[in-house]
């Protein structure tokens, strides 16, 4: 009789795909991207908005004189509109398929590039801005969805190999891991270019990011298939998994719990733009040590996230989590003791080296994990929705917290006692949610970390298939 392999080998190829997909209870293939894309799409993204973005303050002052109150509600604005319409942005990658959503959300942004070059007011930068951030809501919920699907068949196909029949949880961060690693590396590159585009005005930095998007649209439409799955959900248990819709996500009071808890995170990365900068005036360092510092951050990302996802894989959520929320508290702590004192002479940027050190960690720590972990949550539905939620929850905990930070943040641009204030506020989030977040983990995920430690207990031997 023949064995399963020799069987498959005498099917056609699409019967084959089918039968791998049933098997590891994921789409066929050829409805998924290559991961090698969806790295490429993350680097290219962020180094066409960097090469902008942050210059777009610098030309509204020096070039057309508008105040610090017009430039703040731009940027917010566009700030808002990208995270906020994350959710909604998700949805639509549901519901119109990864594809059309990404080509769409490319020539939403081309279309916002061009209204900012175009602009010579306040409007049309504000419009223009609010429009690059809707392209934005329209791509990366897809991006990190397909990302999803793919970190969860690479992690089934370990699985396999390994002799396991768990599906490989906690080898899902590491597509995770590096669409972090190269969405870092665009950090740095973009600026570079920006910088450069420059000197010969801010138009043209506008039209060469436009160009990088209209290229990524049409790599999109060549070799992004038509049918790219947001969702994991198995072919044999069509018909069996929950129940859902576009909205499935906002019904999970698990997971909006998980969202609320670590939208903390994104609260404290936001500081290295709206706290850092005080630091930077109390340590005397200035602005002129911000390139210095960001470039400190994006060089630790770059070397280290690769080795700490590794490590988080290995320990599971119930340990990366708290730990690293747990190591951005202590980044806050620190830097609030610090600064209740002068600055070293030596070394007057020593105080933002540290807090940069902690929120890097930290944020290296959960980040790839908690991504991961939006499959369990999902459990099979489409999960377009559920990393729309996840951003714009953390867009909205931004908007509070910072709302709440801007009186404390007053007083610490002198070196005193009260300056240690919003610090402390951060550090008390930081481990609230250490403490907190484990209670929102989903079971399937605890289960196989209990598995796991039953494993080791008793001396790492392979369960059998």
């Amino acid at each position: 009789m023949a064995s399963p392999d020799t069987r498959q080998q005498k099917m056609s190829p699409t019967a084959a795909r089918t039968l791998r997909s049933k098997r590891t209870g994921l789409p066929p293939a050829r409805d998924e991207p290559a991961p090698q894309l969806l790295l490429a799409s993350q680097l290219i993204f962020n180094i066409g908005f960097y090469a902008v973005v942050p210059f777009l303050a610098v030309t509204m002052r020096n070039d057309f004189g508008m105040g610090a109150m017009a430039i703040g509600i731009v940027l917010g604005a566009r700030t808002f509109a990208q995270q906020g319409m994350f959710l909604f942005g998700g949805a639509l990658a549901d519901r119109w398929g990864a594809r059309q959503s990404m080509i769409t959300g490319c020539l939403v942004r081309i279309t916002g590039f061009l209204l900012l070059a175009w602009a010579a007011d306040f409007t049309l930068f504000l419009i223009g801005a609010v429009v690059t951030g809707i392209g934005g809501a329209l791509f990366s919920p897809a991006l990190q969805s397909l990302g999803g699907v793919a970190a969860e068949r690479s992690s089934s196909k370990n699985a396999d190999r390994a002799g396991s029949n768990a599906p490989g949880q906690n080898n899902r961060s590491s597509l995770f891991a590096l669409l972090v690693i190269c969405g870092e590396v665009g950090v740095v590159v973009g600026p570079l270019l920006g910088s450069f585009l420059l000197n010969t005005g801010f138009d043209t930095s506008l039209l060469a990011a436009a160009a990088v998007f209209t290229v990524m649209a049409v790599v999109f439409w060549l070799f992004l298939p038509k049918n790219a799955h947001t969702t994991k959900t198995p072919v044999e248990l069509t018909g069996r998994v929950p129940p859902s819709d576009l909205w499935s996500c906002l019904r999970d009071k698990k997971f909006i719990g998980f969202a609320a808890f670590f939208s903390v995170n994104l609260v404290a990365t936001n500081q290295l733009y709206f706290g850092l900068p005080v630091e930077l005036e109390r340590s005397g360092a200035g602005a002129s040590s911000l390139a210095l510092v960001f470039a400190y951050a994006s060089v630790l990302t770059i070397t280290l996230q690769w080795p700490i996802a590794g490590l988080m894989r290995k320990a599971g959520p119930r340990i990366a989590l708290p730990l690293g929320f747990a190591l951005q508290s202590l980044g806050f702590a620190s830097l609030g003791v610090l600064a209740i004192f002068p600055p070293p002479n030596w070394l007057p940027i020593l105080p933002a080296l540290v807090l940069v050190t902690g929120t890097a960690l930290g944020n290296m720590c959960v980040l790839p994990v908690a991504m991961g972990l939006v499959l369990e949550f999902a459990g099979g539905r489409p999960t377009g929705a559920y990393y729309g939620l996840l951003a714009s929850a953390g867009g909205l905990a931004v908007v509070l917290g910072n709302t709440a930070l801007a009186p404390l943040y007053e007083l610490a641009y002198t070196p005193s006692a009260t300056a240690l204030a919003p610090w402390i506020f951060l550090s008390a989030l930081g481990a609230i949610t250490a403490a907190f977040i484990r209670l929102f983990i989903p079971a399937s995920s605890v289960h196989h970390s209990l598995q796991q430690d039953l494993h080791a207990a008793q001396g790492g031997a392979t369960p059998q298939r």
